[in-house]
C-alpha cells in the first residue's frame, strides 16, 4: 500500500500506480494530458476542453459543481482528482464512497508546482513532471525580469457581468496579476470574488479592467459597451485560461503575459 497526502493533507491510500483517472478539473485534466497520462484518463467534465477532442474520446460524467455519480462509479476509477475550489466538499464525500479522492487546493505558483510533483510522484511520471516545473520556473523567473521595472497599475479583473464580479483576494487569478505588477484594486473586499458597482472603478482609481473570457465569455463587443459606461481607455479582453489555470498551461502563460502587457503599455 502505497500512502500520499494532498493538498489539503489528506491521506491517500493506493494499493498500485493508478490505472484508471476520472478528472473533474480542467486544467488538472490538461495536466495529465501533459504528462503522458492521456490513455489512463477515462472520465472527464464537460469543461474539459483541452486538448480539444479530448471530449469525444472520454466519457463525460457532468461539470464541476455536480456530476452523475452513477457514471463515475460505472469507470471504476483507482482515483479522482478534484480541487477544493471547482468542486464542493459534498461532492469530495460522496467520490469518496468509489474510489481514493485526491484534492488540490491552489493559491500561488508554488502550489501549481508541488500539485505537479504530487502527480509525478503518484502516476509514477516524476521525470517529465520534473520537465514540466523547469519550464515553468524559467518562464516564470524570465518574465518577472522582464516586467521589473514597469510601473505598477492599479487594476479590476472581471469574471462576471449582470452582477459585475471580480477576482479578489487569495485567489491564484490575484496571485498572477501581481506576477504582472498589476495592484488589484478589491482585495479589501470580504469576498473572494466580490459583486460591484461600476462606480467603484473611479472610487478605487482603476487603471486597467481585463476582461476575462471565462467563466464569463466577455467578448470586443463588452469592452466596447463598458468605455460608454466608464471613463477608463484601457480596458482589454485577456485569456481567462492562462490567468486561471495552474496547471502545465502556465508553461505558455507568461509568453501570453508579455503579449498583454505590450497592449497596454
Amino acid at each position: 500500500m502505497n500512502t500520499f497526502y494532498d493538498q489539503l493533507n489528506r491521506k491517500i491510500e493506493l494499493k498500485e500506480t493508478p490505472q484508471r483517472i476520472v478528472s473533474l478539473v480542467p486544467s488538472q485534466t490538461e495536466l495529465l494530458v501533459d504528462l503522458g497520462l492521456e490513455q489512463q484518463i477515462l472520465g472527464i467534465t464537460k469543461f474539459c476542453v483541452h486538448p480539444e477532442d479530448l471530449r469525444k474520446q472520454k466519457k463525460v460524467v457532468g461539470g464541476t459543481k455536480q456530476v452523475h455519480f452513477d457514471r463515475i462509479a460505472a469507470l471504476q476509477p483507482d482515483i479522482i482528482l478534484c480541487n477544493k475550489e471547482e468542486n464542493t466538499q459534498e461532492m469530495v464525500t460522496e467520490l469518496e464512497k468509489i474510489a481514493p479522492v485526491h484534492v488540490s487546493d491552489i493559491y500561488t505558483i508554488d502550489d501549481s508546482l508541488e500539485l505537479i510533483r504530487q502527480y509525478g510522484e503518484i502516476f509514477q511520471v516524476i521525470d517529465k513532471a520534473s520537465e514540466i516545473i523547469e519550464k515553468i520556473e524559467l518562464e516564470k523567473a524570465d518574465f518577472q525580469e522582464y516586467v521589473k521595472d514597469f510601473p505598477e497599475r492599479k487594476v479590476a479583473y472581471f469574471i462576471w457581468k449582470n452582477p459585475w464580479m471580480v477576482a479578489g483576494k487569495d485567489t491564484f487569478i490575484d496571485h498572477l496579476l501581481e506576477l504582472n505588477r498589476f495592484k488589484n484594486a478589491f482585495l479589501e473586499e470580504d469576498s473572494r470574488y466580490p459583486e460591484i458597482s461600476l462606480a467603484q472603478l473611479d472610487e478605487r482609481e482603476v487603471e486597467v479592467v481585463l476582461l476575462s473570457t471565462e467563466p464569463f465569455p466577455f467578448k470586443e463587443k463588452d469592452v466596447e459597451a463598458l468605455k460608454k459606461e466608464v471613463k477608463l481607455g484601457c480596458i482589454q479582453v485577456v485569456d481567462g485560461e492562462y490567468f486561471s489555470w495552474y496547471g502545465s498551461r502556465l508553461k505558455a502563460a507568461f509568453t501570453y503575459f508579455r503579449k498583454v502587457q505590450a497592449v497596454l503599455s
